[in-house]
């Protein structure tokens, strides 16, 4: 981590004087006031310089890929990562040979990781962010099942006129399902049980 510890006349120009030397913005940056300096009888006598200690504040961002890159290590796999920010949330997508092993059945090892990965880039910011962690493009094709299976059994309950209830979930995708339903006015949806076993029932109207 990058950082240099500076003086001045008073506490704002000593962070300026850091911000200069280090070639950073104010919101780049995290600041330690060590002394905040005294003025002294006419500004001169007695007078005590301001102490500041700044440093580059790390990317959460970042340091989230490495997290990634670190327990996809120790799995002994080795992977490309793709990140793509937008606003508050962030998509990260692996790539690689073995990525199967990454993704798991239904999903699960993938939706696990992605949970793990919420945890530690939201572990070491102040800003609060959403994670979507991908691994060649299944999240997309795991909607388009989401999205096929929410009508058929939506149907389902209309024919046999009987409550269905879906297998356990996590929340981000009994989402679709709910969102696929919502405008279809003969079946309402609604979330059963305690995770992580929560799920989805479809009562015809």
């Amino acid at each position: 981590m990058r950082e240099v510890t500076a003086s001045g006349q008073s506490v704002e120009e000593a962070i300026q004087s850091a911000l200069a030397q280090l070639n950073a913005n104010r919101d780049q940056v995290e600041i330690d006031i060590i002394d905040e300096g005294k003025k002294g009888v006419l500004g001169i006598f007695g007078s005590k310089r301001a102490v500041v200690k700044v440093c580059i504040a790390k990317d959460p961002v970042q340091e989230t890929e490495k997290f990634i890159k670190e327990v996809t290590s120790n799995m002994n796999l080795s992977i490309d990562l793709d990140t793509a920010v937008e606003g508050n949330h962030v998509t990260y997508t692996m790539n690689g040979d073995q990525i199967a092993v990454l993704i798991g059945k239904r999903g699960q090892t993938l939706n696990s990781l992605q949970y793990l990965v919420h945890l530690a880039i939201n572990r070491q910011s102040d800003t609060y962010y959403t994670v979507t962690l991908d691994a060649e493009g299944y999240r997309g094709r795991r909607q388009e099942t989401l999205e096929t299976l929410a009508a058929r059994m939506a149907d389902k309950a209309l024919r046999t006129k009987k409550t269905v209830v879906l297998e356990p979930m996590p929340a981000f995708e009994r989402k679709i399902i709910h969102s696929i339903l919502q405008d279809r006015k003969e079946v309402s949806t609604y979330s059963d049980g305690v995770e992580p076993h929560r799920h989805i029932v479809i009562k015809p109207s």
